[in-house]
């Protein structure tokens, strides 16, 4: 029998789809895990390269745990609100209502044509009034809380998209979006409190199992600074500057004082001469944009004339204004100390101010740096010239200098975040109605929960205003109702929620999507999380996942979730690039279409390339000719299978060689599934699979060896591999079947040696049994005393495994 996989996968699906209800998770009693891919935007250009990559990792997950005898939530749904949708809908003049339904049902199809084996019976929409009236439901928690409001504020405007954006949202001064540039426009907006979880937000990381590049960022994003905020005393005492700095160690090297453009004290400091001159910097500076201000290489600034005392020495520190300081950070006043910061020294030497070293390195290999022989060194070391402190350390030096200051009354302690409450209104038309009514007597009235949910109009006219109101001001018959409070005339806010809304929760919905009493049933929630797995692109490290995170511990305080944190585990799957080795994307005409690999290939081996390509967590190539390998492999398969059939005789006499690389497959393999090293595991069954074909011409292959192999491959190819069970007589299905278990007196005892370095430097050899997993490996190295000696004091910012020979610890 030929391989003729079009006719085996159409077939197959067509079982799956009847038989669904067997993947779906209703056994309560057994051990659980929750397998969760980030849902896509069901776009009409349908599923891409990438979306099939994490999509299989997952589904191998999926099918080998079910193997494994695990209740095994595997779900799927569509994230359609925001702007993507949006911005589709006007270039086509189609209200989004009327394609994205059919966007759905085309991304289904793409994915049961690939053998995905979702629970379609939990499946869920974001744009439903049966999904949003919970996104409402729990945004009037937080109004309720005092977590959402309503203020006046300097937001990124989009003069694109015609809409205002979080912070999180707008990379380099562009909006993440459309890349368009942003502008700085005053516009009163719904914020969420996620500030009053900062510390939450950084202190519960270290209960996950992420990335650590993943980790880093978010705790980079919260931006949490402990130090000392130093009152710099007006020279005539008629005022302060309050400045916050974390290098107290440097204060006896400050020689000038830098306030932002923005600072209450920049408009009144200027004395004499000076403030003509002052007053045209600040108006010339104020008529930019804050993008162009940041982005701006030349720098610039203004003597005020005035000057401030230092607290410590008494000496007279002249005072500046310049645009390289950020308002919005600290109290938007820095001290400056030239020989210790690159930005203050590049002032400096534009403005001829003087340059004082007081810290020099304590590491005689470490060396100031600057150009022209002129030093800057922003290390810790050693003082100098800083009176009785003078050849401290600079950690002890922190301590003392702040005490002393706090004693004088000159200082206090304090910390400060670079996080900002999340701008949680769009003025948009294609997202979640905010259930607010705005009264002219009781001001913002909550919806009345028995009215929820708030249900978006379908209207022809969507298009954005770019006034600061959004599309649905204009219908007034939706817009006019009552104050629920006063039953006066009022007005509902048109303004709607972001795209981020319905994916802050939605895996807490797929536990009970059913539930039209509340967003989900709390025994369910209790059972099924946190979620265990949770696949997808590392792009999402500060939007999606550090919202959900916030949005998530709102609901705990409720006590209406079981856990503080809803992800446990997060992978994220490399990029797959184009033939090129650059990002696929239409203008470059390198993008790999999957309907195209599929009808040419069949699933089960875009399936399996997608995994072989390389590590599942890096970036990758897409070659064409790779996949030809991997097909010739399943057609390996497909003919041993045939031959198996027609020759077979029950009684082999059993053969070690053979019965060694089964054993060894089967423990790689199901090490490599739960390690995401579906790459290796591929190779191993590679191997497997030739041995076998040897061993058949030697007729020493017995049929239940080569079912064996069968399990081991199903979750990878479960197309061609039911219907093999099926042909050697099997009326089951794979799906049924026990994952196999090795058995170790096959396993021949072979040793490796691993070489442990710290940031490439070798540090340390150990020897480990051949088969030892990647992770007890590095536990074990982590915890040997020469490797913690030479960690101590160290953040681990990732970890590299190469060769299954080198594991090199990169620290900060």
């Amino acid at each position: 029998m030929k391989y003729n996989f079009k006719q085996i996968e159409k077939k197959w699906q067509k079982i799956w789809e009847s038989k669904s209800l067997d993947w779906k998770a209703k056994d309560f009693g057994k051990n659980k895990i929750y397998i969760l891919d980030m849902f896509p935007y069901p776009s009409g250009d349908g599923l891409h390269i990438g979306h099939i990559e994490g999509y299989t990792g997952s589904d191998i997950l999926s099918r080998y745990f079910r193997m494994r005898g695990y209740n095994v939530l595997h779900p799927m749904g569509w994230d359609a609100f925001g702007l993507p949708a949006e911005n589709y809908a006007l270039k086509m003049k189609k209200n989004p209502m009327t394609f994205v339904p059919k966007n759905i049902e085309n991304f289904k199809k793409q994915l049961k044509s690939i053998g995905f084996s979702f629970d379609w019976t939990h499946e869920i929409n974001t744009t439903e009034p049966e999904y949003y009236k919970w996104t409402q439901w729990m945004f009037l928690k937080m109004f309720n809380l005092g977590l959402a409001y309503e203020s006046e504020a300097p937001i990124n405007f989009c003069p694109s998209c015609k809409t205002g954006l979080a912070r999180e949202e707008v990379i380099n001064g562009r909006c993440d979006r459309c890349k368009s540039e942003t502008e700085i426009r005053y516009l009163k907006q719904w914020h969420l409190k996620i500030t009053k979880y900062s510390d939450r937000l950084l202190d519960d990381l270290k209960e996950l199992n992420w990335p650590e590049s993943i980790k880093e960022l978010q705790r980079n994003w919260v931006g949490k600074s402990a130090g000392y905020e130093i009152d710099f005393q007006l020279e005539d005492k008629s005022n302060k500057i309050k400045v916050f700095t974390t290098r107290v160690d440097t204060l006896y090297g400050v020689t000038f004082l830098v306030l932002a453009p923005e600072h209450p004290l920049s408009s009144k400091i200027a004395r004499g001469d000076y403030y003509y001159i002052t007053d045209k910097y600040l108006r010339n500076i104020l008529s930019k944009s804050e993008r162009d201000r940041m982005m701006s290489r030349e720098i610039t600034g203004v003597f005020t004339g005035n000057y401030a005392i230092h607290p410590m020495t008494g000496r007279r520190i002249p005072i500046w204004i310049s645009e390289y300081v950020l308002h919005q950070y600290g109290t938007g006043a820095i001290m400056g100390v030239p020989a210790h910061d690159k930005r203050d020294y590049d002032f400096a030497t534009k403005f001829h101010l003087p340059i004082e070293k007081v810290v020099q390195p304590e590491n005689t290999f470490e060396k100031f740096s600057g150009e022209n022989s002129v030093s800057v060194y922003e290390g810790f070391g050693k003082l100098k010239d800083s009176d009785e402190f003078s050849g401290l350390l600079s950690e002890d030096a922190i301590e003392q200098i702040g005490q002393k200051l706090i004693e004088k009354k000159f200082a206090q302690k304090n910390v400060y975040y670079k996080l900002r409450d999340w701008i949680f209104s769009r003025q948009r038309y294609w997202g979640e109605p905010i259930p607010i009514i705005k009264c002219q007597k009781c001001g913002n009235v909550p919806v009345q929960e028995k009215d929820l949910p708030v249900k978006l109009p379908k209207i022809t006219n969507f298009r954005p205003t770019g006034t600061g109101e959004s599309p649905l001001k204009k219908l007034k018959n939706w817009v006019n109702t009552k104050c629920p409070k006063c039953k006066c005339p009022a007005e509902r806010e048109t303004n709607t929620m972001p795209q981020w809304a319905g994916s802050c929760w939605y895996y807490l919905r797929f536990t009970d999507p059913s539930n039209k009493k509340e967003f989900a049933n709390l025994s369910k929630l209790k059972y099924w999380l946190p979620v265990d797995v949770y696949i997808g692109g590392a792009e999402h490290a500060v939007l999606h996942l550090l919202y959900a995170r916030f949005w998530h511990k709102v609901l705990y305080d409720l006590k209406l979730v079981p856990t503080k944190e809803p992800f446990f585990k997060l992978v994220n799957q490399g990029m797959i690039l184009g033939e090129d080795n650059e990002k696929m994307s239409k203008s470059r005409g390198n993008v790999v279409s999957p309907d195209n690999i599929i009808k040419n290939f069949g699933a089960d081996s875009l399936r399996m390339y997608e995994m072989f390509m390389g590590p599942f967590d890096s970036a990758k190539p897409w070659m064409t000719d790779g996949i030809k390998g991997i097909y010739r492999f399943l057609n390996n398969a497909f003919t041993l299978a045939n031959k198996i059939t027609r020759t077979h005789k029950h009684q082999i006499e059993e053969d070690k060689e053979l019965l060694v690389a089964l054993n060894k497959t089967i423990k790689k393999v199901g090490e490599d599934i739960e390690n995401y090293k579906f790459n290796t595991a591929i190779s191993q069954m590679m191997e497997l699979i030739d041995l076998m074909r040897k061993k058949l011409g030697e007729k020493k292959l017995d049929k239940k060896h080569f079912e064996t192999f069968l399990k081991l491959l199903f979750p990878f190819a479960p197309h061609i591999t039911s219907e093999i069970w099926e042909q050697l007589g099997h009326n089951t299905l794979l799906d049924k079947e026990n994952f196999p278990e090795y058995n170790k007196k096959y396993l021949i005892n072979e040793e490796k040696i691993i070489i442990a370095q710290i940031n490439g430097k070798r540090r340390l050899d150990l020897t480990f049994p051949a088969e030892t997993p990647f992770e007890e490996i590095k536990t074990t190295i982590q915890k040997h005393p020469k490797i913690k000696a030479h960690l101590k004091g160290k953040r681990i910012k990732k970890t590299i495994f190469a060769g299954d020979k080198i594991i090199n610890f990169v620290t900060n």
